[in-house]
């Protein structure tokens, strides 16, 4: 694996600051308190921490909407925390990445307030301002520059009463969208990531990064059906000239420079044949992308607060798409979970041991970076959020709102939000069983999920048996088999409604992986050729091989080793 890129075989591991670990009682996490749990990371054998947004921010969208980036939001600590931080992730051999957000700002970052405090400031065209629609007056219903939704419900445009126009905000209001067009905002972004990377940083996660383009003519898009709104996102994703803001990104930020960094973009609605020239070593663009295919599968006709049961072919479908489309060219981004996407072991599993430890199995022996966000290694679930009053994330808040409005069953609302919500990922780290989890001596600034008792750090660390012991050997297999990082995939099984089946080879070497993502026992036919092969990994021992016919008890995994010389 010396000729591949380090991190092929590398994994990475997301830490969201203000439910990781808080070292000062005010029950919001902060950097010394990710300092004090390294360890833990350490002991797991991830290779890069990504840490989300810690930047200077009103928190109107818990960090993503950033008023400095050239500061720590004091909620999180200092620059000198921050220095710290990366000193001790250095020391223990492991790299960090930094969430970089700059599709948007905060209105409250200087570069708005300069550009919306008059129609003629230099700053102006910084961001997307535009006049209310003809014939209507600013501020009447159906105003607005363009019918487009936001992502957090309502129009995607506000009005600024002092100029009477109208500025852009794909998110909240509070999050108005840079122009990319314009290169001063271009060159004033290369100038705040060299400074990061000045600092020492290895890298950056860019939040929606394919929207930084869009149609400089913003069309109207097709009517949702949502108060007349529309849908602009075949106007803002990936428009004409993303692809040349990010080999600028490349060009003026990361050529030339020592070292070997990660760059990761996020790309909601990327299609493999787009992530093929984003992550095409020739094109010098970026490493990887997270696409968001496999986990909009169970969004039912209303989207992601109507969904519905997942089809596994549907899943191995999709997955297998992607392993095939950039097995040449470009790589893949493997992930469950993130700080966006509720606990999977509770939305495509049961809640229980076996179900995290079978998903976990399937997913990191795909080709790809695998990503574990925290709490996931120990199997952590969706929380059970009573009502709306223990809701923090502004899209399910505003959701509720406009769904009850508009005369949906507030239970029914809220029994969406509790599947799907932002939340669950959100709730404080598990540390161990004790009154908030070990996460703070304070009140958390979200309840923590009263499973801590059971599901926790502490009673996992010496369990053999574990969720943490299960990713650790994941992640070796990782570091120490080429066929992990770089082995061929061939999906078996395609349409098997409930075994997720697939086999890695590499020089001689193979790997089959035998999942039963079923509450039920499955039994499914193998070649005969692997019923004398070595057992590598398995999660039970709920499983059988005879004459290449497999007995799987349910949510049980295996991996065989089938191997002609060193292994």
């Amino acid at each position: 694996m010396t000729d591949a890129p380090w991190w092929t075989s590398a994994v990475v591991y997301q830490v969201y600051p203000r439910s990781f670990a808080d070292s000062t009682g005010d029950g919001v996490g902060d950097l010394v308190g990710i300092t004090s749990r390294l360890d833990h990371l350490q002991r797991l054998g991830v290779d890069v921490v990504w840490l989300s947004p810690i930047y200077r921010s009103p928190q109107a969208d818990n960090g993503y909407d950033i008023s400095d980036y050239q500061d720590v939001d004091p909620v999180f600590g200092t620059l000198e925390d921050f220095d710290r931080l990366l000193a001790e992730v250095h020391d223990r051999g492991m790299r960090l990445v930094m969430d970089l957000v700059v599709n948007h700002t905060s209105d409250e970052h200087p570069w708005f307030v300069e550009s919306r405090s008059s129609a003629d400031n230099p700053k102006r065209d910084w961001y997307w301002w535009r006049p209310a629609r003809e014939p209507f007056t600013a501020g009447e219903p159906g105003a607005e520059p363009t019918n487009w939704e936001s992502f957090f419900s309502g129009p995607a445009w506000t009005l600024d009463e002092a100029t009477g126009e109208y500025y852009l905000h794909l998110f909240d209001r509070k999050q108005p969208d840079l122009n990319w067009e314009n290169p001063e905002v271009r060159a004033a972004v290369h100038e705040m990531m060299r400074w990061w990377l000045d600092r020492g940083v290895d890298g950056f996660r860019m939040d929606v990064i394919n929207f930084i383009s869009k149609d400089p003519a913003l069309p109207d898009g097709a009517t949702t059906g949502t108060g007349g709104l529309g849908n602009g996102f075949p106007h803002f994703a990936t428009g004409p000239r993303v692809h040349e803001f990010i080999r600028e990104i490349t060009r003026e930020v990361f050529a030339g420079r020592e070292g070997s960094f990660l760059t990761v973009g996020e790309m909601p609605g990327v299609t493999w044949e787009d992530a093929r020239l984003f992550t095409d070593p020739k094109r010098g663009e970026l490493d990887m992308v997270f696409q968001f295919e496999h986990v909009s599968l169970d969004h039912g006709p209303g989207g992601k607060f109507d969904p519905k049961p997942l089809d596994l072919r549907d899943l191995k479908a999709s997955l297998g798409r992607w392993q095939t489309a950039l097995s040449d060219a470009g790589w893949n981004s493997l992930y469950w979970n993130n700080h966006d996407q509720p606990r999977v072991v509770s939305r495509y599993g049961d809640g229980s041991r076996d179900s995290a430890t079978a998903l976990a199995t399937v997913l990191h022996l795909h080709r790809g970076t695998p990503y574990v966000y925290q709490g996931e290694e120990l199997g952590m679930t969706n929380a059970p959020f009573a009502g709306v009053e223990d809701l923090r994330d502004v899209e399910s808040l505003n959701h509720y709102d406009r769904a009850v409005a508009a005369g949906q069953d507030p239970e029914e609302v809220l029994r969406a939000l509790r599947a799907m919500g932002r939340d669950n990922a959100r709730t404080p780290m598990q540390w161990d069983g004790g009154e908030q989890a070990g996460f703070t001596d304070g009140v958390p600034w979200i309840a923590v999920n009263p499973n801590h008792t059971r599901i926790n750090a502490a009673a996992q660390y010496d369990d053999p048996d574990s969720v943490f012991h299960h990713y650790r050997e994941l992640i070796e297999l990782r570091h120490t088999r080429a066929v992990v990082a770089l082995g061929d995939f061939t999906m078996l099984l395609a349409e098997h409604p409930h075994v997720y089946a697939y086999e890695r080879s590499l020089d001689g070497t193979r790997l089959l992986v035998v999942a039963n993502l079923h509450g039920t026992e499955q039994v499914v036919d193998v070649a005969p050729e692997w019923t004398g092969a070595d057992l590598v990994l398995s999660n039970t021992d709920g499983h059988e091989i005879v004459a290449g016919r497999v007995t799987l008890q349910p949510w049980a995994a295996l991996v065989l080793d089938l191997s002609e010389g060193p292994r």
